[in-house]
């Protein structure tokens, strides 16, 4: 058996007749590729020219032409930029990062509904019922009074006097005296 041959790297001269020849065709391809990023595109390029570089075999008389390797070549590198783009996080620019708001505080929100709930909860069923039905459900008082079957002048006290004990069971939440 023979030892292979040893193959020599293709020099400048070669590289560049390479470049002259398939370089535009090859930009045209990897710029579809790469919807229409140039930079990418041309950074492309010049890597699947290295790649020639790199493998000698690519070279040998049995390729009447290196474009279909050249092409081959390019695509496998574009399908891996894409690949490689996709599996790490979308890079933000500072600037963009400062004209963020800031994110919103949750906590301060959940601690009144929690004190707002505890204070509903301490009223007497009959005041419960009148607010629920006036401010959650936004009933007008008489329709809160057609639901609960009372006067129009029971809601319009029984609402008067559950304020005034939310106000006294909610202490700092500026609700007015």
């Amino acid at each position: 058996m023979s030892p292979a041959p040893t193959l020599t790297r293709p020099g400048a001269a070669e590289i560049s007749a390479l470049q002259h020849e398939h370089g535009r065709a090859l930009f045209g391809f990897l710029l579809t590729l790469t919807h229409g990023d140039t930079q990418r595109a041309e950074d492309l390029v010049q890597e699947t020219l290295v790649r020639a570089w790199q493998h000698p075999e690519a070279w040998g008389d049995e390729h009447g032409s290196m474009r279909p390797w050249l092409f081959t070549v390019a695509r496998r590198l574009a399908i891996d930029a894409r690949r490689a783009r996709l599996s790490r996080p979308q890079e933000v620019e500072a600037e963009a990062l400062e004209q963020r708001p800031a994110p919103e505080d949750h906590f301060d929100a959940t601690a009144i509904a929690i004190d707002v709930r505890r204070a509903v909860g301490s009223l007497g069923p009959e005041h419960r019922e009148v607010l629920v039905e006036v401010y959650f459900r936004d009933r007008s008082v008489a329709e809160a009074a057609q639901e609960l079957g009372i006067p129009t002048g029971t809601v319009k006290s029984r609402t008067h006097y559950a304020l005034r004990a939310l106000r006294q069971g909610l202490p700092g939440y500026g609700l007015g005296a």
